[in-house]
């Protein structure tokens, strides 16, 4: 058997970028995973043979033709084949809570104007903060996905910007600019899409996604599935294998160096299996891997990069309903942020730490509504997907002691939640729900191997968005990271984090 040039751990958004553009390149890779479906968080599922379900993916940015997603497709010849679908310019996100509502416009100047007109006594400092949002919007863009870790002279005055504000929450930089509190939490409603509060996130995280939405949000014409497969396609046309239900239980080292790894069976696909490469990719999470490997044989410094801390995870609600329509309730394309209380923190709080969903956070979104394409469910319905915060070790614990009052703790949720949507956005919605399922942090650790559930990799506070963070390097001769920890987390972010590393290895230039 010819040993493959690339060897890759895992099938993530990173991993499918990396592996599809060295296979158009005429490198021959070989990819393992140890699901059925590729993808990661970004893979499709069918439920009850006739609904269709992104995992995690909702809306995502930096897909216009000359932005970092176009021109990975441009460059794997696939620009005509794979569209995206805008969502509505004037409010692509819907922000509501108790007698406040803001529809954040792409326009920075339309969102002054609508904070102003809602708390006229801070304008100046919508202006000044909006002002330090898009510069440092502007400067992250320059930068490699840690953000900081190639600073160079002749981006001083980007660096700068950054270096000011690496270590602040969004919480400082709003007690800064001493935004109104109702304020504070109407900007920050997109919480759900860090799944950490302003006290916790990293202003740099924040300003990433915010920025990044208002260059366009986006959503594919054919779903996700479309975007995934696509890519696939691509990796196996060029001669590339994908290996499903094998998870990588060992490392092979020779030395210093990674030359394979050990592989055992998933579900029906029995036994041990060996895998070789000139050059192994590592998309599964860098921690766990350095714990397979055996940490100690990383340098000193590639160590202390590997102690980041998880992000929290998530509670997933999946629904199909029938009978509606839901653009007759302000639905369509946009997404839906809501909270029962003005404190986000405390709301937060209350939901991850202590399981208190009696005034839930969430987001909806109704992904039938983005595309016309009818693949998704069947006709007559439409799909919703539903997100919050969740506790892995309350989950874990309860999944653990008692399989009831696992269910009955997801069915609570659930429940609050759909409470919430009757009240304030669409009466009667029990009615209408025809289906409905739920996930929790176990979920995602059962089914994308995430560790402890998380939704992002590495946590999105100051202390891992840093200078020095972890990268591609591994300290081990022909073993890559190219995961979110390792780069940056979302689609957009894993996207392009596999695409910087193909340019790295390659010599190639696509995104840079």
């Amino acid at each position: 058997m010819v040993k493959p040039d690339y060897l890759i751990v895992g099938t993530g958004l990173a991993a499918l970028s990396f592996a599809s553009l060295m296979a158009k390149a005429g490198k021959r890779v070989t990819m393992i995973e140890a699901h059925e479906y590729p993808g990661g968080y970004g893979h499709t599922f069918t439920l009850k043979e006739r609904y269709r379900f992104n995992a995690q993916l909702h809306y995502v940015w930096n897909c216009g033709p000359d932005q970092p997603i176009g021109r990975i497709l441009t460059h794997l010849s696939l620009s005509e084949q794979v569209t995206f679908e805008q969502f509505d310019p004037d409010g692509f996100d819907r922000m509501r809570m108790p007698g406040y509502a803001l529809d954040i416009p792409y326009d920075y100047q339309a969102l002054i104007d609508r904070l102003s007109g809602l708390f006229p006594q801070s304008r100046d400092s919508f202006e000044k903060f909006i002002g330090l949002v898009d510069a440092t919007g502007e400067a992250i863009a320059g930068f490699e996905p840690d953000l900081l870790s190639n600073l160079k002279l002749s981006n001083l005055l980007k660096g700068c910007r950054l270096l000011r504000t690496r270590k602040a929450t969004l919480q400082d930089v709003f007690d800064h600019y001493k935004l109104p509190k109702e304020a504070q939490t109407l900007l920050a409603l997109q919480w759900p899409d860090f799944l950490l509060p302003p006290e916790k996130l990293s202003f740099l995280a924040w300003t990433a996604l915010f920025h990044g939405y208002h260059k366009g949000a986006y959503y594919p014409t054919r779903h996700f599935e479309y975007f995934v497969d696509s890519l696939v396609q691509i990796i196996e046309a060029n001669g590339g294998e994908i290996h499903y239900n094998e998870r990588v239980v060992d490392f092979i080292l020779e030395g210093n160096a990674v030359t394979g790894v050990v592989t055992e069976g998933v579900g029906q696909k029995s036994g041990q299996s060996e895998y070789r490469g000139a050059n192994t990719i590592c998309n599964m999470d860098p921690k766990r891997a350095s714990e397979l490997i055996g940490v100690e044989k990383f340098s000193a410094k590639k160590r202390k990069q590997l102690s980041y801390d998880y992000s929290p995870s998530n509670f997933m609600a999946y629904g199909a309903v029938k009978g509606i329509d839901l653009r007759d309730h302000g639905f369509g394309k946009s997404n839906l942020f809501h909270t029962g209380e003005v404190d986000l923190n405390q709301t937060f709080h209350k939901m991850y730490h202590l399981g208190d969903y009696s005034k839930p956070s969430f987001a909806l979104t109704v992904p039938t509504l983005i595309t016309d394409d009818p693949t998704a469910c069947p006709e007559g319905h439409q799909i919703i997907e539903i997100l919050t915060v969740a506790s892995y070790n309350r989950f874990l614990d309860l999944k653990i002691s008692s399989p009831r009052k696992y269910k009955d703790k997801k069915a609570e949720i659930l429940e609050s939640i759909i409470d919430v949507i009757e009240e304030s956005y669409v009466p009667n919605f029990r009615e209408h729900l025809v289906f409905s399922a739920t996930g929790s942090p176990t979920t995602n650790e059962r089914y994308c191997n995430s560790p402890a559930g998380n939704s992002y990799g590495s946590n999105l506070t100051p202390s891992n968005v840093k200078l020095g963070r972890l990268n591609h390097e591994s300290s081990l001769s022909n073993f890559y990271f190219c995961n979110a920890s390792s780069g940056s987390a979302g689609f957009s972010g894993t996207l392009y984090t596999g695409a910087r590393l193909y340019e790295r290895l390659s010599g190639d230039h696509v995104v840079s």
